[in-house]
């Protein structure tokens, strides 16, 4: 059977998944996860790709990026920072052969009604994983450098969390309450599944935008959490 392609879109943002080969573990010790976020700072920026989230587990990562006009630097970030990773993991180990498992998913974000929500679903995975008691404990996402105003300088304000408030102060404030909320399991599944499928995060009208944007039949999914389709 074919793969699914990938459905990448020019300056919108992609929840992007990439795991690790046999699901075993990516990130050993602090200086492997530096390595890989050194890499991702560096390309972001030679490719001119907004970052509005992240986080790296032990045998996984998540992003959140927009690339520009050219949809196609995403697959240029992924193939340079996991290359430049694998290599990193080969030599450390005196090995060879893949770290990754295959391809990375992605799936094209709508920002209004689903991009915080995305967003609130990276930073606590290390919660749901047991991990840590509180966001804040891990420091291997972004929420410490969003809310906390520490960390790897490297986070793009997407326009959706700017919105918030009008100072940066009450920004925070409010965002942490948001994650306070939790993410509920419909939303979680139909993250889950939008990702896994390379499907859209989205509402049906979002579909539809896309569909007119790039030209392209998208498959279409039942209508889910978060968002309404009424936006």
């Amino acid at each position: 059977m074919p793969r699914k392609a990938r459905v990448l879109v020019p300056n919108c943002p992609h929840h992007v998944v990439q795991r690790g080969r046999n699901r075993k573990a990516v990130f050993l010790a602090d200086q492997d996860y530096q390595y890989y976020l050194d890499n991702l700072r560096e390309w972001k920026q030679e490719l001119e790709i907004k970052l509005y989230a992240w986080c790296l587990m032990t045998n996984h990562i998540h992003i959140i990026a927009e690339p520009g006009k050219d949809a196609m630097t995403l697959s240029t970030l992924m193939k340079r920072v996991n290359g430049r990773q694998a290599a990193y993991v080969n030599k450390l180990e005196g090995r060879s052969g893949a770290l990754w498992a295959g391809r990375y998913k992605a799936s094209p974000i709508q920002k209004d009604g689903y991009l915080l929500c995305c967003c609130r679903y990276v930073e606590l995975n290390p919660v749901r994983a047991g991990m840590v008691a509180g966001v804040g404990e891990y420091a291997w996402s972004s929420y410490r450098e969003r809310v906390l105003g520490k960390g790897q300088a490297m986070l793009d304000i997407d326009p959706i969390y700017h919105s918030l408030a009008s100072t940066d102060q009450e920004r925070r404030r409010r965002y942490r309450a948001f994650l306070e909320e939790g993410v509920s399991m419909e939303e979680k599944q139909f993250i889950d599944e939008s990702v896994n499928r390379n499907q859209l995060t989205g509402n049906h009208l979002f579909v539809d935008e896309i569909e007119q944007r790039i030209g392209l039949r998208v498959e279409r999914r039942g209508r889910g959490r978060p968002g309404n389709e009424e936006k």
